[in-house]
């Protein structure tokens, strides 16, 4: 019987080799990506992809969120691992989470975010010592201050009224606001319903930017779901491009306005191309990272940041410089 000792040792030594083989093959599934947003037109590529498919069964989440401030207390605390933010909204959550990095520059507001008034408001001067309806989010009092600076007004020459952007249009209807500070399907409809626009972002360019931010460990951990989703994201846009009608008819269904609305709240939104991304994220074009320094500067003189903070850091060219389209 011990002549068949040693082959017995060895078929179960290979036996052993051979599981620990197929066990390292078997690849873990791959981790949730949770992306916060919000009803702005300029994320809205975000749900298309997803709609038509390009990001496959990569599993990448799109939570929505009514407002600024849920999505930031949602990114602090760890419940997704990115989260849209305009450029203040950035430079805000850096202060106590410097490991923030973005990942990509979505568009610039070129109108889209506004100061819209009773249509009896003449003009921004009119609005002193009026109730202006304003989301508990920095880029609320960044754009409201700098239209009042406009006009020779600061903000303490208003009443500002704590509301999301939700509440805004029934506030409007009741009389509990002059004005509102606001963007999206709430702007366009506000406009409809006969109100007037006395200030917007076409008149400060380049100043109120969107991105999508993660902290710089997504880098390494969630490799393979960014470049899907960072590729999804141009194929998207480039949807958009190619397909006007039924992208609008895509996407206004889902904000639930009418498609006309919808491409109404898109003649404020300018996308940035997947060149532009390369170019600002890597600093080869430095004007994000000097808009960044002064509207640090302008939220530290205005006590909407502890100080004035070195941007450098936060502009990341990682995730776009792996795209190929």
């Amino acid at each position: 019987m011990r002549r068949f000792t040693l082959p017995i040792r060895l078929l179960l030594v290979a036996i052993a080799f051979l599981t620990c083989i197929l066990v390292s093959c078997v690849q873990e599934p791959l981790k949730p990506l949770r992306i916060a947003t919000n009803l702005w037109p300029g994320y809205e590529p975000l749900h298309l992809a997803r709609d038509l498919g390009y990001y496959g069964k990569t599993p990448i989440q799109i939570v929505e969120y009514a407002s600024n401030t849920e999505r930031v207390r949602a990114y602090r605390n760890g419940d997704v691992e990115i989260t849209s933010a305009s450029l203040n909204t950035v430079l805000e959550i850096a202060e106590t989470n410097p490991d923030t990095r973005i990942l990509l520059v979505v568009d610039f507001s070129d109108g889209a975010d506004a100061i819209v008034a009773k249509p009896e408001i003449g003009n921004l001067q009119d609005l002193k010592g009026r109730n202006i309806g304003l989301e508990s989010s920095t880029l609320g009092v960044f754009l409201l201050t700098r239209g009042l600076e406009k006009a020779g007004l600061s903000i303490e020459d208003v009443k500002t009224v704590p509301m999301e952007i939700p509440e805004q249009e029934e506030a409007f209807k009741q009389g509990r606001v002059d004005a509102v500070v606001t963007y999206g399907p709430a702007r366009s409809n506000l406009l409809a319903a006969g109100a007037k626009s006395l200030f917007d972002t076409s008149q400060i360019p380049g100043e109120i930017v969107d991105t999508l931010i993660g902290r710089e460990e997504l880098l390494t951990r969630y490799t393979t779901q960014l470049q899907v989703l960072g590729h999804a994201w141009f194929q998207a846009l480039d949807y958009i491009k190619k397909n006007p009608e039924d992208a609008a008819r895509r996407i206004a269904q889902r904000q639930g306005v009418t498609t006309e609305q919808f491409k109404k709240s898109l003649n404020g939104v300018r996308f940035l191309t997947l060149q532009e991304n390369q170019q600002l994220l890597d600093k080869s074009d430095i004007s994000l990272l000097n808009g960044a320094k002064r509207l640090s500067e302008f939220m530290a003189k205005n006590k909407l940041l502890q100080q004035k903070q070195d941007p450098t850091p936060l502009l990341d060219h990682q995730l776009v410089s792996n795209i190929k389209l």
